[in-house]
């Protein structure tokens, strides 16, 4: 009997000011699977490493450089 199993990771990124204002996404109903409010990120490609994912989920999804 195997014990492994799938896993699949993904990140979301608190991005703040230092003032209280955060980054949110407004997800498009029509456009999304899931719609709503929600920190920016996603999935954890193969043999990427965390940092790098939130990293190029940040840029991809807001524009913004981040390190």
């Amino acid at each position: 009997m195997s014990r492994a199993s799938q896993v699949i990771l993904t990140n979301m990124c608190l991005i703040e000011d230092g003032k209280g204002n955060i980054v949110m996404q407004i997800r498009d109903p029509e456009r999304y699977s899931w719609s709503g409010a929600a920190l920016p990120g996603g999935h954890v490609e193969d043999k990427e490493s965390f940092h790098d994912s939130v990293v190029r989920e940040i840029y991809e999804e807001t524009g913004l450089t981040i390190k």
